[in-house]
């Protein structure tokens, strides 16, 4: 997560914006490469594989993100244990789900951008016109297909990538950028999303991701200790401990005692 992942990062972004930008046309060359005019149907429509590769994906992510759960649940339950996963690496991760795939991806761009999906636009057999990436104007009233949004949650996980030692970050990150091109090709194999959907997915992602980084361990004036985001947990454990101790023994004192 550093300067120069970040200029490549937006260089992608600049690059494959100009040019799809400027001939659109070339989503729906690559968009035809996995359709099949005889049947009106994509490729992954036969691909037996192809939805429990996208279960097993999505079981996955949200295996982490539930190991997260269980680490601030369990800081609330059990205040004076330590977590098994620091306080910062908890909020890092909470923070960038919630913010790209969830917020960024799903509620703002997918449901305000206005793309049809390939299986939708006329020129694979749907009715609607196709809209290049950069114009809001299209026909989809909400989940359109700009950006990917499975592809998101798969570049997400560049985020836990970035929490591994420095020796296997590397692989980490090639293997988050692999899981999320991945995810991506097979929503394009399935009519599901555009090429530049997909960039723009990963590209996107990326930039939230070394935004809260920077923010919760880089930069000088806003990163955290892991303290500083445990203490929180657990003064609010040691008062909900309290308070359900004093609910008890109000309840126990209430009772009447057997004559």
């Amino acid at each position: 997560m550093n300067r120069t992942g970040l200029a490549i990062a937006l260089a992608i972004a600049a690059l494959a914006g100009l040019i799809l930008g400027v001939f659109p046309q070339l989503d729906l060359d690559v968009a035809a490469r996995f359709y099949e005019p005889a049947t009106h149907s994509f490729s992954a429509a036969k691909w037996n594989w192809a939805t429990p590769a996208r279960d097993a994906a999505t079981f996955f992510i949200t295996l982490i993100i539930g190991l997260v759960f269980l680490a601030v649940a369990g800081k609330v339950l059990l205040p004076q244990r330590r977590m098994p996963i620091g306080g910062r690496a908890a909020l890092f991760l909470a923070v960038t789900l919630a913010l790209g795939p969830g917020l960024l991806a799903n509620v703002i761009l997918k449901d305000h951008s206005g793309r049809m999906r390939p299986v939708d636009v006329v020129q694979f057999g749907g009715t609607e016109r196709f809209t290049p990436w950069w114009d809001p104007r299209g026909p989809c009233p909400n989940n359109c297909s700009f950006i990917a949004g499975e592809a998101s949650g798969g570049f997400w996980t560049l985020a836990p990538a970035a929490l591994v030692p420095p020796q296997w970050r590397p692989l980490a990150y090639a293997g988050a950028l692999a899981f999320g091109a991945a995810l991506g090709l097979l929503r394009m194999a399935g009519g599901g999303h555009f090429l530049s959907d997909v960039i723009f997915a990963g590209v996107l992602m990326f930039v939230v991701i070394w935004t809260c980084h920077g923010l919760i361990y880089r930069w000088r004036r806003t990163r955290l200790t892991d303290a500083a985001v445990e203490r929180p947990l657990e003064q609010f454990g040691k008062a909900l401990g309290d308070a359900l101790a004093a609910l008890v023994r109000r309840c126990g004192g209430g009772k009447r005692r057997p004559s």
